[in-house]
């Protein structure tokens, strides 16, 4: 079903960056009309489940030009205008563009490098797919690391300025219930009674785990911020790709491979550095494990500002028992998303205290920060009685990040250019294990004949 994004009090200046648009009282830009090729561009790009929306601030649409101007060339923008949503074939896409193979691999694995394209190595054959990148988490994310000098410090003013000079941006993320990332709870906060209830692809360890190959690479968030001299003491060395994602990052130069014990290590210091952990939004096969810092995170950030919730939470959520409590606020003061205030109250064990931390649960996500800064061990992560619908695989992800926005259409139509693959195979799936009402919505955006066909008579696997 459609739901709208949970509503949360606007913590902040929204306008916050608005004087770094290439210098005082200048704007960054020109607000001129964009080129055809960049017009077909951004309706391909709106057409996925993360689009580029136009914004309406002025500063903000400075920087989505300026965004699309340093990225995109006239050429790059004429091919990603008409690449697939879904991973194609080098064949098949030199039959869809009319070019040589050749030439058009060129292009991509140029156009890869600077993540405009994503390639995507099947480890066992190492034949590879080509599809455009989603702005998130895609093209903004790793231009900005695979930038350099001038033309980096001018995409991190230029992407400020578009995330955060309207809701714009925020709306595209938040405003559904099937989002990108999801909390994944500190372990060192799970009660052991909790532990046999812990599913794998809950738990970060076991992520590390199970990943075929791990990589480290800086975060692009807190990169950004250092370009805007406006840095944090969070090292920018923390985030992690694993499986595929590792795969893209160590091919293009992006980051550098690690071993297990090694990741558990940067998890760690990251859970002591009161960091928040943000995985894919996803049970099998996730790409990334995200360690974020509340000032700078692009996700968290969309919490505190304009009140939407970016991020997926965990299965557990904040509970303080109060005993032992002594009204610190080292847990209020913590949270990434607002969720806990002080109030006048008393402990549990009947010492009164001017302050005692209340949570408010429709806005906890259920990282565990706040339990982990508690050093009288009186604020305790609880195991909700019913777990967050976490997509099964990221074929299911977009089918419902592409219900959820109307976009579905245009999902399929990618899907079904060829109905042998896959992909397409794996759409069917995810479609057919929608919920009844989002079955129907399903065939009121899409009036195919295959796809109506296809949601009757498949059964999902068991």
């Amino acid at each position: 079903m459609v739901m709208a994004a949970t509503t949360r009090p606007q913590a902040g200046s929204v306008g916050r960056t608005s004087g770094r648009l290439g210098g005082k009282g200048r704007s960054m830009g020109h607000l001129g009309s964009l080129s055809p090729s960049h017009r077909t561009l951004l309706r391909r790009l709106q057409a996925g489940p993360v689009g580029l929306p136009e914004p309406r601030d002025e500063g903000a649409r400075a920087g989505w030009h300026e965004i699309l101007e340093i990225l995109f060339t006239e050429h790059d923008a004429a091919l990603a205008g008409r690449m697939p949503l879904v991973p194609w074939s080098l064949d098949a896409l030199a039959r869809r563009f009319g070019l040589p193979a050749a030439e058009l691999k060129a292009d991509f694995d140029r156009m890869a490098s600077n993540g405009l394209v994503l390639d995507l190595v099947d480890p066992e054959t190492g034949e590879a797919t080509y599809q455009l990148a989603p702005s998130v988490v895609g093209f903004l994310e790793i231009s900005v690391l695979s930038h350099a000098g001038a033309t980096e410090r001018r995409l991190a003013a230029a992407i400020d300025a578009y995330m955060h000079g309207d809701d714009t941006f925020a709306r595209e993320l938040s405003e559904a219930e099937t989002v990108v990332g999801r909390a994944l709870v500190h372990e060192t906060t799970i009660d052991e009674d909790d532990l046999p209830e812990v599913l794998d692809w809950e738990r970060a360890t076991s992520l590390i785990d199970n990943a075929r190959s791990i990589a480290l690479l800086r975060c692009s968030c807190r990169q950004k911020a250092q370009y805007l001299e406006d840095p944090c003491d969070v090292p920018i060395e923390r985030c992690i790709a694993i499986g595929a994602g590792a795969d893209f990052v160590i091919r293009h130069g992006m980051g550098r491979g690690i071993e297990p014990a090694q990741a558990k290590d940067v998890l760690a210091a990251s859970r002591a550095d009161n960091l928040v952990q943000i995985a894919d939004n996803v049970q099998q096969h996730p790409t990334f494990i995200c360690n974020c810092c509340p000032c700078h995170c692009a996700l968290l950030g969309d919490a505190t500002k304009f009140g939407f919730a970016a991020v997926a939470p965990s299965a557990f959520v904040a509970d303080p028992p109060l005993v032992g409590c002594r009204g610190c606020s080292r847990c209020s003061r913590s949270c990434p998303v607002g969720a806990i205030t002080m109030a006048s109250g008393s402990t549990g064990d009947e010492r009164k205290s001017a302050l005692v931390p209340v949570v408010d649960p429709d806005l906890c996500i259920g990282c565990g920060t706040c339990s982990d800064v508690c050093h009288r061990h009186a604020m305790h992560m609880s195991m909700k009685t019913a777990r967050p619908q976490v997509p099964i695989n990221a074929v299911e992800r977009v089918v419902r990040m592409s219900l959820e926005r109307g976009r579905l259409a245009d999902l399929l139509f990618d899907a079904s250019k060829n109905r042998s693959s896959r992909y397409l195979n794996g759409v069917v799936h995810a479609v057919c294990r929608l919920s009844p009402v989002d079955r129907l919505l399903a065939t009121e955006q899409v009036r195919s004949r295959f796809v109506r066909y296809a949601m009757k008579n498949f059964e999902p696997p068991v």
